[in-house]
């Protein structure tokens, strides 16, 4: 396996590409599995304002706790020079946060 990074699509913005590669290796997953389940819904013809039907189950990561909306993405906090994983997503006008796990050093 090589020590170099993949070389990034010729069309993907710099700004894109510095934001990617300023991700944790888990952080790269999520974006992951998100771009890949909207790349699916747009090739059904969805968009992404449409609001999903009631009879559909939204996928959700398999340690997303009951009380966090399935829209909730993982962002890293520093508090006392110590990095902790949180569960965030906008619910109306305010942001909400969950605790979810200490970032592991070794990452």
């Amino acid at each position: 396996m090589s020590d170099k990074p993949p070389t990034p699509p010729a069309d993907l913005s710099t700004e894109m590409v510095d934001t990617l590669n300023s991700y944790t290796p888990e952080q790269l997953r999520y974006v992951a599995r998100y771009a890949e389940a909207l790349a699916a819904h747009k090739a059904r013809g969805g968009h992404v304002d449409d609001a999903p039907d009631d009879d559909e189950v939204a996928e959700q990561p398999d340690d997303l706790p009951d009380d966090v909306p399935s829209k909730a993405t993982i962002t890293i906090k520093e508090i006392n020079d110590n990095r902790y994983y949180y569960w965030q997503w906008r619910d109306g006008e305010s942001v909400r946060s969950k605790y979810k796990e200490p970032v592991n050093p070794d990452e």
